[in-house]
């Protein structure tokens, strides 16, 4: 990833003396816990078991991503974690998440060691949280008591997260979810039409002055660099997430011998070449041991584009017209129709001078 892991991003935060964002926090956390919710509910459940801020990578534009490593940093892991009479379910995962979104906000919970972090410097950081909705929303994932834990769905729409999302997101995404309708430079070539003291929006009050909102207000280039993130999923409409995903088909499992019945041969796509060819060159040189003889074909296209062809011919294969037919017309030139006679004619040609002679050049 470009910029390193969660934990070295908060290592480099912490040295220079800064805070964290509390955008850069909301946006980060629902990034994880809609990638969270995804994998909680599919059939059956995926539990990651293994979140920390090692296992998440933040890439440049700022998208978050999951990954996977050895588990350490055992203050990560729930209490419940390994327990013989406790299940894995998704309450691990939250658990994890919350001690996540705890360093995150105050950039490193201290530990009673080397990397020992008690259950009583995780209380203390969350109680050093100033916004209440913060602490109350770490507190929720790291209960004791799995059964008590919020789902990531849960949490997706928890006070401190939630929001309604704005005209400005929802045409967003219907533009993105619409793209194919619509021409590559459409947001550059609407710009271009609109006059930049064109009002496009207009709010009346009867206490107090209108206001105007016009063309000039919005950057083209901010609303392209915005509509990039909302494709790359910075921005999720998560107000509308449903609690379960769409079910994705799964193949049904056969036999080696029914697989061994079904596999067929696939054909490769072959294109038809229409541009014509107007003038051929032919090399033919042999190797000193005269074992074999290596053909180059210059060809010369009606759209003044050149191609070059060639091969190693063993000497059985000098007097076989069928080699210049199949092994370099056919095979190289995708087909041919029109000049392939030509070219084979060509070739012919060329072996029949190269027969008598060490090397032979010949053009058309």
């Amino acid at each position: 990833m470009s910029s390193g892991s969660l934990k070295q991003f908060l290592k480099k935060t912490k040295k220079n003396h800064k805070t964290m964002n509390v955008k850069a926090w909301k946006r980060w956390c629902t990034q994880i816990l809609s990638a969270l919710s995804y994998l909680h509910s599919c059939d059956p459940p995926i539990i990651h078991g293994n979140l920390t801020c090692d296992t998440i990578f933040i890439q440049h534009n700022g998208l978050i991503k999951i990954g996977s490593d050895d588990k350490r940093n055992l203050h990560f892991f729930s209490p419940e974690y390994g327990c013989e009479s406790c299940e894995d379910d998704y309450a691990i995962d939250i658990f994890s998440f919350g001690i996540c979104a705890l360093e995150m906000a105050v950039l490193e919970i201290q530990a009673n060691g080397d990397s020992v972090v008690s259950k009583e410097a995780i209380t203390n950081a969350g109680q050093s949280l100033e916004d209440p909705l913060m602490r109350e929303f770490t507190q929720m994932c790291v209960r004791h008591n799995p059964r008590l834990r919020p789902t990531a769905h849960d949490l997706l729409f928890h006070r401190v997260l939630f929001e309604v999302h704005s005209l400005k997101l929802l045409a967003a995404h219907c533009l993105i979810n619409n793209q194919y309708m619509l021409p590559e430079n459409c947001v550059e070539e609407k710009t271009k039409s609109f006059d930049p003291n064109g009002v496009m929006a207009e709010i009346i009050h009867k206490d107090h002055p209108r206001v105007q909102l016009k063309y000039s207000h919005v950057s083209p280039l901010e609303l392209d660099k915005f509509l990039e993130d909302v494709k790359n999923g910075i921005y999720p409409l998560m107000n509308f997430a449903s609690t379960r995903p769409q079910p994705v088909p799964r193949a049904l499992s056969m036999s080696q011998e029914q697989v061994e019945t079904v596999k067929t041969p696939t054909p490769e796509p072959q294109e038809a070449e229409t541009r014509k060819v107007v003038q051929m060159h032919c090399n033919l040189e042999s190797n000193e041991d005269t074992t074999k003889t290596h053909l180059t074909l210059f060809l010369k296209l009606d759209d003044k584009l050149h191609r070059q062809l060639s091969c190693d011919i063993m000497p059985s294969e000098c007097n076989c017209i069928e080699f210049s037919s199949n092994k370099v017309t056919l095979s190289s030139l995708h087909h041919i129709s029109e000049d392939g006679d030509r070219i084979v004619a060509f070739l012919e040609d060329a072996l029949n001078r190269h027969r008598g002679s060490a090397s032979a050049i010949t053009t058309i």
